[in-house]
């Protein structure tokens, strides 16, 4: 027999042997099971077990509340009003013009035209309004007596009409030799100086009515029925400063370009003097929802990433509910966020999240806040 086959034979041999050699059971004394753990769920004010064996979660009673819900829509606020004055009637500018920022009121003088030929075109037409009215009564003084026709009286009343309309336009034309403010407001801008020519429709200045003052912003079209007139809002604008106000307008036609609504809120009087054209960011109340202010420590995600919480049921039972943020709280003492999606009372887990499990149960006292 070759030498190759005497070996495979021995190793066989001993490998048959081994197999059939009775052996005790394999011992576990190298791998000690680890001890069961409890969980205990206590609140903020209570301590955690001092017992190794006790893991505790810490969880908080939240009820839910009424939230008003804010619609964010990008704006920037705007005068009132911001109108250009113009001349009505051509001539020369005689006095100088109010300088630009001046704060003026109602029927303030703004610029001021030559009355040239114009107040002696008013006496005019009063010397001559008074011959047509002697004529006229002279013409039915004879009528009464039958010595005047109807025909002759009907144009000397034509004749007095004619005087009174001529009198009322040089009336107008001396008038408005006086450029005046349409409103209180601000000179934001003059176009002209003392001497200058003004031409029938020229601009004298603009005036800008900043009181109230306006935010207004574009509504995207699936978010316009929120938004109800008079309802509040607060505008953040991009210099740090806060104004608060309420909805004047709601337009019913979109804007053909971006299909959004143009939104107007009326800033509240007594904020201090706002400049038009800064950008705000303006938070409008929309829709009251019931939801849940937790803390923001609370949130975790489940196995397929959904955000949500973790609760604790009367039974001790842990269970995972996903939620929807729907805004946050700028109390800097008790900060939080606003969630929807859970019902009613709940026992939220706000620290420990992570050693719980949903179908879990730990122990537990629900009577924390009762």
């Amino acid at each position: 027999m070759k030498k190759q086959q005497l070996v495979a034979l021995a190793v066989l041999a001993v490998l048959a042997a081994w197999m059939f050699i009775p052996r005790s059971p394999a011992s576990t004394a190298e791998e000690p099971e680890e001890p069961v753990r409890l969980v205990s769920a206590i609140t903020s004010g209570q301590l955690p077990s001092e017992n190794p064996a006790v893991m505790s979660v810490r969880a908080e009673r939240i009820e839910p509340e009424a939230y008003v819900e804010l619609l964010n829509v990008r704006g920037r606020t705007q005068a009132y009003r911001h109108v250009q004055v113009r001349a009505e009637l051509a001539g020369r500018i005689v006095n100088e013009p109010v300088p630009r920022g001046s704060r003026v009121a109602q029927g303030d003088l703004l610029c001021e035209i030559a009355i040239d030929d114009r107040a002696a075109n008013l006496q005019e037409a009063q010397a001559r309004l008074e011959q047509t009215e002697f004529e006229y009564n002279a013409s039915l003084d004879l009528q009464r007596r039958a010595l005047q026709s109807d025909v002759v009286v009907a144009q000397s009343k034509a004749a007095v009409e004619s005087a009174k309309a001529a009198v009322a336009r040089a009336e107008i034309a001396l008038k408005n030799t006086r450029i005046v403010a349409p409103f209180d407001g601000v000179v934001e801008t003059r176009t002209m100086e003392l001497g200058d020519y003004l031409n029938t429709g020229d601009v004298c200045a603009s005036v800008l009515d900043d009181s109230p003052m306006l935010l207004v912003g574009l509504v995207p079209e699936q978010e316009i029925d929120r938004i109800k007139v008079n309802a509040s809002a607060t505008g953040r604008l991009l210099n740090g400063r806060s104004v608060s106000g309420k909805v004047s307008y709601l337009a019913s036609a979109a804007d053909m370009a971006s299909r959004s609504y143009r939104l107007e809120v009326e800033v509240d009087p007594g904020q201090g003097q706002i400049r038009e054209g800064i950008t705000s960011e303006i938070l409008v109340e929309a829709a009251e929802l019931i939801a849940h202010r937790i803390p923001s420590s609370a949130l975790t995600l489940d196995d397929n990433g959904m955000i949500g919480v973790k609760l604790i049921d009367d039974r001790g039972l842990v269970s995972f509910r996903t939620i929807e943020i729907i805004g946050d709280d700028t109390n800097q003492l008790n900060p939080g966020i606003w969630v929807t999606g859970l019902n009613g009372v709940v026992n939220l887990v706000t620290v420990g999240q992570e050693i719980v499990f949903p179908g879990q149960t730990v122990t537990s006292n629900f009577d924390w806040d009762l």
